[in-house]
C-alpha cells in the first residue's frame, strides 16, 4: 500500500536479516497472514534457522543457514523483503528511510540489526574481524597462504578458530589466565587443552570428586564484597588429581600469551624503521630468539613481546549496531551500547521494539538468566518480540517467555558437546558459592555451582546426559545439601532421585 508521498506502509516492519530479524518477521507473518510484513536487510541473503530441535525445556539446538531472501518470501507470501540498508529512522513520524532513497511508514517496528565485530583497530587490511562461525568458516579459506597468524580474543569464536586451524603457526593472545574464559573456568580450559595438542587417545583417568572454595576465602561461605562481573575462580587445589598437561608443553603450532592485550600494530615499513626485535615462534621454555623473517604486519603485546605474522584475527566480541538509528531519536542505551529493552522487548521509544545482539536486556532478570550475544538468544528474542508486538497490536497481555527463566546454551568445542546452564561461571554470585567437580580426562568434565545448597549453574562437557536433570534442579531450586558429594557420584544415577 502506498501512503502519502509514495511511501509504502505496513503494520509491521523489521530491520535486519539475521536470526533475530528473520525469526521475528516469520512469527509476525504467521500471526497476521493478511498483513504485509516489511523485512529490511542490507544483504541479499538472510539467515534462517534450520533443523530446529527442542532438546529440553530450555535447551535448543539448530543450524543456521544463509538463504536467498526469495526463499523466505516463498515460505511467507506476506513478507516483503526490502533489500537496502537503513539510512535513518524518524521514530516520531513512524518512518524509515533506506539507503536507496525510499521511505516506509510502519505502525510497529522491531530493530534487529545485530552487532559488528569489535576490531582492535579500524581500517587495517591485515586485521580481520570475526564475529560468528560463518565468518570463521570463510576465514578458514583465507588461511591457505598464511604461515603464522596472531589471534586476539578469548570467547567461543577464538576457541573454535584456534582448534580448527591447521598447518599454520598461531600466536594466541588472551587477556585472561585461561582459555575460553566466556564459557569456562580454568578447569574446563585445562580439560580441553590436550585436544589442542594431541590426537593420541589417552586412557581416561577418573578424577576424584572434590568441593572447592574460592581462592582467598578462608572461611567457607563468608560473602566477600566481590564485584558483580567476576566469574568464579577455582581454588588453588583445583588441578589436584587432574594430571593434565600444562600449557607449557604446547603443540608446535599454537602458542598462548596469557594476561596480555594488543598494545600496537605495525606495518612492515614502520617496524623496520623502529629497529626493534620481533620473536620467533617459541619452541621451549626459555626461547626468546630474534626473528630473521620479514612479516607483512607486527603485533606488540602489552607484555612487551613483538611477533610478526601474515595477519591478525580480531575475535574480541561485538558492539551492538545502533549507529543508523540513534540520530534524531532519543533511545535509552545500555552500558554495553545496546538499545535498552523492557520485558516486552520494547525500547524507550513508542512502537519501537528491538531483539537480538542490538538490544540490551534492561528488565530485572531471573536469578539464573543473563544476556549473552548468542544465536540461541537472538532466536528466542526475535520470536518473543513478535509475540509482544502482536499482543500490543491486539490489546492483549503477554507473559515473559519461559526461555528467559534459565540461561541455557548448547554448543560444541573441540568436538566435545558443551552445555552451559544458569550462572555456570558463578556470574554475579560474589564469592558466596561453592563448586563441585567431576572429571574424567579425555571423556567428560562436569562442574556445578552451588549457593546455599541450591544449584545455580553447571558446565557439562562430553556426553554426560545430565542436562535435563540439572536444568530441573536449577529451575526448582531444590535444597541439595543432603546429597553432599554424592550429587556428582558417577555410580549413583542422580536422575532416580529427582523425577
Amino acid at each position: 500500500m502506498a501512503g502519502p508521498g509514495g511511501a509504502a506502509r505496513a503494520r509491521f516492519a523489521v530491520v535486519g536479516g539475521g536470526i533475530a530479524g528473520v525469526t521475528c518477521a516469520e512469527q509476525l507473518a504467521a500471526e497476521f497472514p493478511s498483513e504485509d510484513i516489511f523485512l529490511m536487510t542490507a544483504s541479499p541473503v538472510i539467515k534462517a534457522v534450520t533443523n530446529f530441535k527442542q532438546v529440553s525445556k530450555t535447551l535448543e539446538e539448530f543450524d543456521v543457514e544463509e538463504q536467498p531472501s526469495s526463499l523466505l518470501e516463498k515460505r511467507y507470501p506476506n513478507i516483503r523483503v526490502i533489500q537496502s540498508g537503513v539510512k535513518q529512522l524518524k521514530s516520531d513520524e513512524h518512518k524509515i528511510y533506506t539507503e536507496d532513497g525510499k521511505e516506509y511508514i510502519y505502525e510497529k517496528l522491531c530493530l534487529c540489526a545485530g552487532a559488528k565485530p569489535k576490531l582492535i583497530v579500524e581500517g587495517n587490511p591485515y586485521v580481520l574481524g570475526i564475529r560468528d562461525t560463518d565468518s570463521a568458516q570463510a576465514f578458514q579459506k583465507n588461511l591457505a597462504q598464511a604461515e603464522r597468524i596472531v589471534v586476539v580474543g578469548n570467547g567461543g569464536i577464538a576457541l573454535e578458530l584456534v582448534y580448527e586451524i591447521q598447518g599454520c603457526e598461531v600466536i594466541w593472545a588472551i587477556k585472561d589466565k585461561a582459555i575460553g574464559n566466556t564459557f569456562f573456568d580454568a578447569g574446563a580450559a585445562e580439560f580441553l587443552l590436550p585436544k589442542l595438542t594431541a590426537e593420541s587417545r589417552e586412557t581416561p583417568i577418573e578424577c576424584k570428586r572434590t568441593k572447592y572454595t574460592l581462592e582467598g576465602s578462608e572461611e567457607k561461605g563468608r560473602p566477600r564484597g566481590a564485584s558483580d562481573k567476576l566469574g568464579s575462580a577455582l581454588g588453588p587445589d583445583w588441578h589436584e588429581g587432574l594430571h593434565l598437561k600444562g600449557t607449557k608443553e604446547f603443540s608446535h603450532k599454537v602458542h598462548i600469551e596469557v594476561l596480555c592485550e594488543v598494545k600496537q600494530i605495525y606495518l612492515q615499513q614502520e617496524f623496520i624503521q623502529l629497529q626493534r626485535t620481533s620473536l620467533t615462534f617459541p619452541k621451549g621454555e626459555k626461547n626468546v630468539e630474534a626473528d630473521e623473517v620479514l612479516w607483512p604486519v607486527y603485533v606488540e603485546l602489552t607484555n612487551g613481546k613483538i611477533y610478526g605474522c601474515n595477519f591478525i584475527v580480531s575475535a574480541t566480541g561485538v558492539v551492538p549496531n545502533v549507529e543508523p538509528f540513534l540520530d534524531g531519536n532519543n533511545f535509552a542505551v545500555g552500558e554495553d551500547g545496546g538499545l535498552r529493552v523492557d520485558k516486552h522487548m520494547h525500547t524507550s521509544l513508542p512502537d519501537v521494539y528491538a531483539a537480538g545482539d542490538i538490544c540490551t536486556a534492561a528488565w530485572e532478570p531471573s536469578p539464573v538468566w543473563h544476556q549473552m550475544r548468542l544465536w540461541t538468544q537472538a532466536r528466542q528474542m526475535g520470536w518473543y518480540a513478535a509475540k509482544c508486538m502482536a499482543a500490543d497490536a491486539l490489546g492483549e497481555s503477554i507473559d515473559m517467555d519461559f526461555s528467559f527463566e534459565l540461561f541455557a546454551h548448547i554448543t560444541k568445542f573441540f568436538n566435545y558437546k558443551v552445555v552451559v546452564l544458569g550462572k555456570y561461571n558463578a556470574q554475579g554470585l560474589g564469592s558466596d558459592h561453592e563448586l563441585m567437580l567431576r572429571c574424567t580426562k579425555g571423556h567428560e568434565y562436569v562442574k556445578v555451582v552451588l549457593q546455599n545448597g541450591r544449584m545455580m549453574g553447571a558446565v557439562l562437557i562430553g556426553e554426560t546426559d545430565l542436562e535435563e536433570t540439572f536444568e530441573n534442579l536449577i529451575l526448582n531450586q531444590m535444597d541439595l545439601s543432603a546429597y553432599g558429594e554424592d550429587l556428582l557420584n558417577p555410580d549413583i544415577d542422580i536422575e532416580d532421585y529427582f523425577d
